[in-house]
């Protein structure tokens, strides 16, 4: 089953993603330039096979609600996220301002 709700940080509303998959749940919250997800984003990847798209993006670990990735610290960020100020420990909704 795929979910999507809006998700309001501040004055703004970003598109939340919850897909429910056998023993496990993929979350994702975007914006139009970047987005945070739980533990399956490959940072690595992002970085490394993908530079060249320039994906502002962050991962948390060990959540399992969208209410949990916006307060949880992000655990890796991209190059590029880095590059905008967000950075590993950044709980999720203030990383999401910074990608607004």
């Amino acid at each position: 089953m795929v979910t999507m709700e809006p998700i309001w940080v501040g004055d703004q509303p970003l598109v939340g993603v919850e897909v429910k998959l056998p023993k496990t749940t993929l979350l994702s919250i975007s914006t139009a330039r970047g987005y945070i997800m739980c533990g399956a984003l490959d940072i690595g990847l992002l970085n490394d096979r993908l530079g060249d798209r320039k994906i502002i993006a962050g991962r948390a670990v060990g959540v399992r609600t969208l209410k949990e990735l916006l307060e949880s610290p992000l655990e890796s960020v991209t190059d590029e996220a880095a590059a905008l100020g967000i950075l590993p420990g950044m709980p999720g909704h203030e990383a999401l301002l910074k990608m607004l």
